[in-house]
């Protein structure tokens, strides 16, 4: 008996997807790459949504279920684009699950606001959070009328929990995220509709690399030296497993979470500790 009933739940949880229809944006790198293979692997139909169309048309291929997965052309931050997006997941999989708004842009590293530049500022916010606020206003227009409930999740970051480490913009654009979030999930809940957001802490994505132009084994170094939890390299994967968590049924009662993926990171200041550890011997501090 324990035998068939531990094959069953290992055939469950192989396919937590199984059924759902899900759009990510952003879907053809970084961590909506690492996601739309994840939820296709679990069972999902999945639209991957970006402006990468050469990156996008090559993950469909390794990923290789073109049966299940889509890529569409979406700016998130033209209205008709994202609507298009959310419409052909409708009519090409019968309706929408999950939609991520993944899709976002670090912006210039404009620290000093004196010297910040304006035309960046909006348009961080043009992709951040007006494409997050498009992406949930046409989820919801397929989700609230199918009455199926549904999940809508976004990329935020620990910059929406932390201050002084990310340009002014980039880390307004996360707070804005993660208040739209508890908005929504106020709205949405009478219609069965769960809302949540993801703050992954620095990950050595080819976004980051990029905009920090460096290589990923020094971002990672930066990282791992400056963590909290010692031993583990945050990577994409993790990212992922928090989407596929949140947008299966396993998390069928987590609403108005911003699920922080930092390991513990944002829970404390190390700062003080290192100083005092330059003054004083490690073993003579309590």
């Amino acid at each position: 008996m324990f035998q068939i009933i531990n094959h069953t739940c290992s055939k469950i949880h192989s396919h937590r997807l199984e059924g759902k229809v899900a759009i990510i944006t952003g879907g053809a790198s970084g961590f909506g790459e690492t996601t739309a293979a994840l939820f296709a692997r679990h069972g999902a139909k999945v639209v991957i949504a970006d402006v990468q169309d050469d990156r996008g048309h090559a993950l469909c291929g390794r990923i290789g279920l073109p049966e299940k997965v889509t890529y569409v052309h979406c700016d998130v931050t033209r209205d008709d684009d994202v609507r298009s997006a959310v419409d052909l997941a409708v009519s090409k999989y019968g309706g929408l699950d999950i939609m991520f708004n993944n899709a976002g842009i670090p912006g210039n590293l404009d620290f000093a606001i004196a010297d910040a530049d304006g035309d960046n500022f909006k348009r961080v916010f043009d992709v951040n959070v007006y494409g997050a606020f498009l992406g949930a206003k046409h989820a919801a227009r397929a989700m609230i009328p199918a009455r199926r409930g549904g999940v809508i999740l976004f990329t935020a970051s620990v910059a929406s929990v932390v201050a002084g480490e990310s340009p002014h913009s980039y880390a307004a654009s996360k707070h804005a995220v993660v208040g739209l979030m508890k908005n929504l999930c106020v709205e949405l809940g009478k219609h069965g509709i769960r809302v949540n957001a993801i703050s992954p802490c620095a990950v050595a994505t080819p976004l980051l690399t990029g905009t920090m132009g460096v290589g990923k084994e020094v971002v990672e170094d930066i990282i791992c030296a400056s963590a909290n939890l010692k031993g583990v390299v945050p990577t994409a994967d993790d990212v992922a497993e928090a989407a596929l968590y949140l947008g299966s049924d396993e998390s069928k009662f987590v609403s108005g979470l911003n699920l922080v993926v930092d390991g513990g990171y944002s829970t404390t200041n190390q700062s003080y500790t290192r100083v005092i550890n330059t003054v004083f011997s490690p073993k003579s501090v309590p």
